[in-house]
């Protein structure tokens, strides 16, 4: 079942859901609108086959960005990690889903590929698989309310150990 505002509010409340930095404002109907954060990991021009395999290791591949003022720019097609500002962390009884809002996929951004779930008992901030999907460049701004958070319960409780666990950047 999809948590509402108001037991969202309530599970923070009882610090149950941590976010952080946390602004109330930001909590909706039925979700939990996050911030773009500004690190960011930009894939490295080259055309040495990229292995889909356990054991390879996307930072092979990209490279880090810290933009301190400015925005990232995406050309069409293109394909950027991010990371959301706020820190989040779950308890074991609560999973999350990450989407796109749709203002901007009008536009055709897209927010997240295929890992848009969040694990029970995650911590940490959540990467974003950044795609411009339009034929226009689209410059994305840190601070931009850019994709929503929407919460479920777990039954029974389980709890992500992963290795992206904690995670501070992309």
């Amino acid at each position: 079942m999809i948590i509402g505002r108001k037991k969202i509010l309530e599970l923070i409340k009882n610090k149950e859901i941590v976010i952080d930095p946390f602004d109330d404002k930001n909590v909706g109907a039925a979700s939990i609108d996050l911030r773009l954060g500004n690190v960011f990991r930009t894939f490295k021009k080259s055309m040495k086959v990229v292995e889909i395999k356990e054991e390879t290791d996307y930072k092979e591949f990209t490279n880090l960005i810290t933009l301190n003022d400015g925005y990232m720019l995406l050309t069409p097609g293109e394909l950027v990690h991010g990371i959301t500002k706020e820190s989040v962390k779950l308890p074991p009884y609560i999973s999350g889903r990450i989407e796109g809002r749709s203002r901007f996929a009008r536009l055709g951004l897209l927010v997240h590929i295929s890992s848009g779930f969040v694990a029970p008992g995650s911590d940490g901030k959540i990467v974003l698989e950044i795609a411009n999907l339009s034929p226009s460049p689209i410059a994305i701004f840190p601070g931009t309310k850019i994709c929503q958070l929407i919460l479920e319960e777990v039954n029974p409780p389980a709890e992500y150990a992963g290795r992206f666990k904690g995670q501070e950047l992309p």
